[in-house]
């Protein structure tokens, strides 16, 4: 596999060997071993898998407690794939990262704790999976808006608004939410 860095140094894109034939495809999507000797030392506890159409804008999401890191990766469309840092003691801190991670180039994305995440479908229809690190606590979850104007993200809509959940509509500007809480 090949790791690629963003210009947050611990946001990783991760390009896996991908066997291709007639009769198909096989690549690792993970492997203990390999990402540990990249640098990235996560276990998971929790896979999730979701199904969107073109359009659809999910998150920025995080938890302040109990934060996950995330292994991303797309199976069927494409997506815009976006991490926010949201650690104050970072130099990255407010920054943001945004990769096309598709079925086509079978790319990953690693999105360690102490970062927002949120994706864009720019397919017809998008199925996102992930690994994470820590179990989903909705009593901590934090939203970020999708267009904060601090952070400035710079979303590939075709044209008008995305579609949002309900509770994403109604997420915070950045200046407004509680942070990252590090572990103690």
């Amino acid at each position: 596999m090949k790791v690629i860095e963003t210009k947050i140094p611990d946001v990783k894109i991760i390009e896996p060997k991908v066997f291709k034939d007639e009769r198909g495809f096989f690549m690792e999507s993970w492997n203990e071993r390999d990402f540990h000797e990249a640098g990235i030392d996560a276990k998971f506890v929790q896979d999730n898998h979701s199904r969107s159409v073109k359009n659809t804008l999910r998150g920025l999401h995080y938890q302040i407690k109990h934060p996950q890191g995330k292994l991303v990766r797309v199976t069927r469309g494409e997506v815009f794939d976006v991490a926010v840092d949201i650690r104050p003691s970072s130099p990255t801190f407010g920054q943001w990262v945004g990769e096309y991670l598709s079925e086509e180039n079978s790319r990953m994305l690693w999105i360690p704790p102490g970062f927002a995440h949120g994706f864009l479908v720019t397919g017809v229809i998008a199925e996102f999976q992930y690994k994470c690190t820590d179990f989903y606590q909705p009593n901590y979850e934090q939203i970020i808006l999708w267009n904060d104007k601090t952070l400035g993200i710079d979303w590939p809509l075709d044209k008008g608004s995305p579609t949002l959940s309900e509770k994403d509509k109604h997420g915070r500007n950045f200046l407004e939410v509680e942070l990252h809480a590090p572990k103690s």
